[in-house]
């Protein structure tokens, strides 16, 4: 099958979505993961729209990249104004990036509501300004806005400006989605009488031709998909689907669909296993949560619950799971709640490398469906559940025992808020007694208890919190109602959950703040780091 050009736009039209927001150094970053993840091009953005993309791209000059090209993005010229005199066109051309995307006009509504130019001069700018950027020594990339839009009202006319920009000496022409309301039907019929028209591609007597969609009628990535189906050979995207409205079409869902379902060459297979960890690493750096049901990287990807699905994918994982989760960088999960059998607690055990015995195994499903009962919530605690495990198992050791702990929180005349929090905990058979203050009751204490905790196992300071929810189990109760605290915590690689149930909000969050860090304790001494348990004093 053929080779497919994967080409990123994540640091210009990602960044139009809502909370995006990234430091000229972050994009950088994200460039450079994009790279080691085998994008062949990446869109940087427009050199002068303002002074972070002119950081940008002053940083990007300076760098080298093993496989990627980094593409400067621009407009066609404005009516009335030569390509060589157009101030935006010059930018780019005297840009380092050594490809250059440019948008135009297709639509006619867009000709005469919006640059209001008549469909010839629409023409001239496509061809003079693609023209001037390949005299100019540049590789030409030219997306047709609103393609599909105009496709349907004048089909003609929307090929004429495809024709227009490969004449002129483009390599690639892309077809866009621009409103996302096309559907994948639509999109084939279209886009094979594009390829009918204009060749075939590299290689050819033709120009390549490309796709972009935006997910706003939940096609995006179906729609380029069908393109690709019906001759398309380059095909734009961003990671987790960044982007205005409804978002981009998300590439990490495009690439595994490309090549593990369609067959076409996209990555290395060391590439694809790295997809995982690269969207939630972008996450991440934007300081979002990964979206935990996102197709393939996400943590529920490939999670099971009920006891005969786990059944089947413990005989065969091809029984509930498309494809292996390592193929894509994931990871199998097994939920555990109230409907788990046996089969479950035991797969679980020995994913984490506890012996469990069938006696044990039920003996322990009956316990969480009586913490269930009580309010746990073990499919988002994985962390939490592991250490139940644990916990039953003789040779358990907490990572300290606690003599106490209390919190104070003092609102003074000034309206200042104070809160400390004292711990006294037994340690290596050292008693710990440390205070700290937090802007919060459970930010104190977190606080306090990594201060004694970190001069033990200072790698658990590298643990960080990254989401925190807390829901009221009984409404009726009202202020005295029992709460659930639920924890996420990552130490940049991995992300595990915690939680705890108490009537005491605080103590709730105590409970799962310590099974997050023994949690973080644990996965330590499977990685093989050194580590010394807790001392169990008398008495306490």
């Amino acid at each position: 099958m053929a080779r497919i050009e994967l080409y990123d736009t994540t640091l210009r039209d990602g960044m139009q979505g809502e909370g995006m927001s990234l430091s000229a150094g972050e994009k950088l970053r994200v460039a450079h993961r994009l790279d080691e993840l085998g994008i062949d091009l990446i869109e940087a953005g427009f050199p002068s729209s303002n002074p972070k993309e002119l950081e940008l791209f002053g940083l990007l000059a300076g760098e080298s990249f093993r496989h990627a090209e980094i593409a400067a993005f621009g407009m066609t010229r404005r009516r009335d104004v030569a390509a060589d005199a157009d101030p935006a066109l010059r930018v780019i051309a005297e840009s380092f990036a050594p490809v250059c995307t440019l948008v135009g006009k297709t639509w006619a509504l867009h000709l005469e509501k919006v640059v209001k130019v008549d469909r010839e001069e629409n023409l001239r700018m496509i061809a003079d300004s693609v023209a001037f950027l390949v005299a100019a020594g540049k590789r030409v990339i030219y997306d047709a806005e609103h393609f599909f839009d105009g496709f349907a009202d004048d089909p003609a006319y929307a090929l004429r400006c495809l024709r227009a920009a490969a004449d002129a000496g483009a390599e690639t022409v892309v077809c866009c989605d621009t409103n996302g309301g096309t559907l994948p039907h639509v999109v084939g019929i279209a886009m094979g009488e594009v390829v009918g028209a204009l060749g075939g591609g590299p290689g050819a007597s033709g120009v390549r031709i490309g796709i972009h969609t935006h997910d706003d009628a939940g096609c995006g990535v179906a729609n380029a998909l069908a393109a690709v189906l019906n001759g398309a050979t380059h095909v734009q995207g961003t990671i987790n689907g960044y982007g205005e409205r409804c978002g981009n079409a998300n590439m990490i869902s495009i690439i595994p669909n490309l090549q593990l379902k369609l067959g076409y060459e996209c990555l290395s297979a060391e590439q694809l296993a790295a997809l995982t960890p690269a969207a939630n690493y972008i996450a991440e750096l934007l300081n979002f949560t990964p979206d935990p049901d996102s197709p393939y990287v996400g943590r529920n990807a490939f999670a099971h619950k009920g006891g005969m699905h786990v059944a089947g994918v413990t005989a065969d994982p091809a029984t509930f799971e498309h494809i292996e989760p390592d193929v894509v960088g994931n990871r199998r999960e097994l939920l555990i709640s109230e409907l788990s059998g046996k089969g479950t607690v035991q797969a679980r055990a020995r994913e984490a490398g506890i012996s469990l015995s069938d006696a044990d195994a039920a003996t322990m499903v009956e316990r969480v469906k009586e913490l269930e009962h009580r309010g746990y919530h073990f499919e988002a605690a994985d962390g939490s559940f592991e250490l139940l495990l644990r916990r039953e198992a003789e040779d358990y050791e907490p990572l300290f025992t606690l003599e106490s702990w209390r919190v104070i929180v003092e609102r003074r005349a000034d309206a200042q808020l104070v809160t400390e929090a004292t711990i006294k905990i037994w340690l290596g058979g050292e008693r710990y007694v440390r205070t700290a203050e937090g802007n919060g009751p459970v930010n104190a204490l977190d606080r306090a208890l990594r201060e004694a905790l970190g001069e033990i196992h200072p790698h658990l300071r590298d643990i960080d919190l990254v989401n925190f929810k807390v829901r009221i189990l009984d409404e009726t109760k009202g202020t005295g109602a029992v709460t659930r605290v639920l924890l996420d915590a990552s130490d940049g690689d991995r992300v595990w959950g915690s939680i705890g149930v108490s009537e005491n909000v605080i103590e709730s969050s105590w409970e799962a703040l310590v099974d997050s860090l023994e949690y973080g304790m644990q996965l330590g001494r499977r990685d093989g780091s050194r580590v010394s348990p807790a001392t169990v004093v008398p008495g306490t």
